[in-house]
């Protein structure tokens, strides 16, 4: 039986390509907030909308903590399930695709994309697994702000996120507080509960006692599926 495949509708910003933005190559690492320097960086980023003349219609989307770089549209025509907000970006739509050029990257360590555990490590060929180092909302933030250096905007029309996304958008108005013109805030704080503490860690915990998690190192081999349906 063939998959059916959903039709793309007329307010849909219809098939995207993700592309990918590389930097900090040696020696110029990137300096994260525990010192540590991490190297080469690959940035997996999808655009909806043209970016007019004066490069000043630009919004900056920011993903939650199980998001990532598709927001929007369909990566092929076989995609029987749009982007994580498409009900948001697209022609006709709040983030309005005739009028904005909206960016979506996918954060460092996040996975789909951009450089983190399942990275390959340069120090020892393999993947780095456990050995990622912890990057802070702070450390996400700078290889996006690289990325809009590369595309030669230098100020936003808004940034926006829920959640994670949220957290990633207080930040930016803390560290890049004259890079945006307005800010959406969504579904999140600058820290968090007791209550939220605790939830996080019977989720990592849930991952790490599934019998496929081996410390981490599960590359290559079954995966710990139900850990992570549990978390």
């Amino acid at each position: 039986m063939s998959k059916k495949v959903k039709p793309i509708t007329g307010n849909s910003v219809g098939i995207v390509k993700t592309n990918f933005f590389n930097f900090a190559e040696r020696p110029n690492e990137l300096i994260l907030s525990s010192g540590i320097k991490l190297g080469p960086i690959t940035i997996a980023y999808e655009t909806y909308g043209e970016l007019n003349r004066q490069k000043s219609n630009a919004i900056l989307v920011f993903h939650a903590l199980s998001g990532d770089s598709h927001a929007a549209g369909y990566n092929s025509p076989d995609d029987t399930k749009p982007g994580w907000w498409d009900m948001m970006i697209g022609p006709g739509k709040p983030f309005d695709t005739k009028k904005f050029f909206v960016i979506c990257a996918n954060v460092i360590g996040g996975c789909k994309g951009s450089t983190g555990p399942s990275s390959i490590n340069p120090e020892t060929g393999k993947h780095f697994g456990l050995a990622f180092p912890v990057v802070s909302i702070k450390d996400m933030l700078k290889p996006q702000k690289k990325l809009l250096e590369h595309l030669g905007i230098k100020k936003l029309f808004c940034v926006a996120g829920g959640s994670m996304g949220g957290m990633q958008v207080l930040q930016w108005l803390v560290t890049y507080p004259e890079t945006a013109l307005g800010a959406m805030i969504i579904a999140t704080s600058p820290t968090h509960t007791a209550q939220a503490i605790a939830f996080n860690s019977v989720g990592r915990f849930a991952i790490i006692s599934d019998p496929n998690w081996n410390n981490g190192n599960y590359y290559g081999m079954k995966t710990p599926k139900t850990g992570l349906s549990i978390a």
